[in-house]
């Protein structure tokens, strides 16, 4: 209302221009910082980040199968994301830790994103003292200089559909943008049920609620962080149950990469999205779609890229290490063509005669370490080789991968008073609340 609003009770209506001129003030790009600054990520513009999947009450793996996760199981997934390079960021709530009291596993899950790894993460946002407690350690781990001078720190939250912002979305901009850090604001749209079945329709929506959740996020403090999100999903209009890799997300991804560009605002979209139970083709069907969309439409920060199965009830030990391999392929087709000399070859050609061949000449011996991407999992061997190796499907290949991946991680040094510190303000946060369960 102060800036301008018709405010009709919860009703609120925004004249024609009112929010892009007050969104004027999110910045195009933005770097968040990570403990480790080399591991620092650039949003916005032509810059794309990665990171896994998020929210997951359930946990796969070839071995124990599905179940509710754990702690164990959170930290590990940070120690998998931590050894991929092509995992920019830890993400947030990659799984749902049930194994800690519902009101206090955020703060072990925060410390973990801390400690567990150096690159950049997520905080809490289901309700605002726990917003506010990833905040105060943030600013424990950064220090307060530093928090008023970069983002370190951002929540992902969805907003209501159809067009509510509640105060889990208001409250988290507040925190977060309060303290000049950023936030991502994303319309889940299963189209048919938070919104029309025409896919037109749908994204127009998600525009209305994110500039509305944009604009207040500039309201609360010019110049804070914002990130405009994109979740249309479709759904099986028999069942009601979402689907993906379908062609109309697929479609609202291109529609609102273009929209987002136009507004100046950086921009998320899911990544490796399915509804299998299973990583299997058609896991690797569906997610291949949804990725490939999401990357050629000009996402900046994509969540969900790897590890989601079954509609995101299960975040799954192989998958996220499957998908994460595949990023680096979107990573190395993202980065464009080489056209310079040594792209082009010259010298090549003028050293290998007709019909003669590469494979030893001066270009390739000087590229060959560099000139294709190698997948650690795909298997491209002779069937003998393949057959002689224990004829393993990806899955398997998978499981030895990411078990051997934990085996070999090391922790990042971190400061041992800036631990003491955080773990001292986490003991002192559980001591005043009462464990729940829900």
């Amino acid at each position: 209302r102060n800036a301008g609003a018709d405010v009709s009770g919860e009703l609120v209506r925004f004249e024609p221009g009112m929010l892009r001129e007050i969104l004027k003030t999110a910045p195009p790009e933005f770097t968040q910082l990570a403990r480790n600054r080399e591991n620092s990520v650039r949003i916005g513009g032509r810059n794309v980040v990665f990171a896994p999947a998020y929210g997951s009450p359930f946990v796969m793996d070839l071995d124990k199968g599905r179940r509710y996760g754990t702690l164990e199981d959170f930290r590990n997934f940070i120690k998998l994301a931590q050894s991929s390079p092509w995992l920019h960021h830890s993400g947030g709530t990659i799984c749902e830790p049930v194994d800690v009291p519902v009101n206090k596993r955020h703060l072990d899950m925060v410390y973990s994103l801390m400690t567990t790894s150096d690159k950049p993460f997520l905080g809490a946002i289901t309700e605002k003292d726990r917003a506010q407690d990833s905040v105060n350690m943030a600013r424990i781990l950064f220090g307060e200089d530093r928090m008023e001078r970069d983002t370190v720190i951002m929540g992902n939250v969805n907003t209501n559909s159809p067009l509510m912002i509640d105060k889990v979305a208001s409250e988290a901009i507040e925190v977060y943008c309060g303290a000049g850090q950023g936030i991502v604001v994303v319309p889940f749209i299963l189209s048919g049920a938070m919104g029309p079945v025409s896919t037109a329709a749908s994204v127009a929506q998600a525009i209305a609620e994110g500039l509305a959740c944009a604009a207040y996020s500039q309201i609360v403090r010019p110049g804070a962080p914002f990130v405009l999100g994109n979740f249309l999903s479709s759904m099986s209009l028999k069942s009601g149950a979402p689907t993906f890799g379908m062609p109309e997300p697929v479609m609202s991804n291109y529609a609102i990469g273009q929209i987002a560009r136009h507004l100046g605002l950086p921009l998320r979209c899911g990544g490796s999205l399915s509804a299998s139970k299973l990583p299997d083709a058609q896991a690797a069907a569906e997610s291949a779609d949804s990725m490939h969309s999401t990357a050629l439409a000009g996402a900046n920060f994509v969540l969900h890229a790897a590890g989601w199965l079954e509609g995101g009830l299960v975040m799954s030990y192989e998958k996220l290490v499957i998908d994460a391999d595949r990023l680096g392929m979107y990573a190395r087709m993202l980065g464009g063509l080489a056209t310079d000399e040594n792209g082009l070859a010259r010298s090549a050609y003028e050293e290998v005669a007709h019909a003669g061949h590469f494979l030893g000449s001066a270009h390739t011996m000087a590229n060959y370490e560099t000139a294709f991407y190698e997948s650690p999992l795909s298997d491209s061997e002779s069937f003998e080789q393949w057959r002689e190796g224990g004829e393993k499907d990806m899955q398997q290949r998978a499981f030895e991968y990411w078990n051997r991946l934990v085996g070999e991680y090391e922790r990042p040094a971190i400061d041992p008073a800036t631990d003491e510190a955080l773990r001292a303000y986490m003991a002192k946060k559980k001591e005043s609340l009462p464990d729940q369960a829900y």
